[in-house]
């Protein structure tokens, strides 16, 4: 159903702006390693560069994809949407 045959009031819900965030990879540290980081300091991740991206939204993911350079700026070419988990 497209958002121009819904009721105001849910236009109005999907127009609700909410932070994403792109993912390359996830590691667990030590306390300790975080409080000695300094400029320059490396965190090594056992991802390849070119693995895909996982795009979160609230926190949960919705899609994966691969890195793209537009530019000087970078971002996400959407491979897989997600199917939303089941109520």
């Amino acid at each position: 159903m497209s958002v121009e045959a819904n009721p105001d009031y849910t236009r109005a819900v999907l127009a609700i702006q909410t932070p994403v965030c792109v993912t390359l990879a996830r590691k667990s540290v030590s306390l300790e390693e975080i409080v000695n980081l300094v400029p320059g300091a490396m965190l090594t991740f056992d991802v390849h560069c070119d693995d895909p991206l996982t795009l979160e939204a609230g926190g949960s993911p919705i899609a994966s994809g691969e890195t793209i350079k537009i530019g000087d700026k970078f971002g996400i070419r959407i491979r897989e949407v997600f199917e939303p988990p089941s109520s």
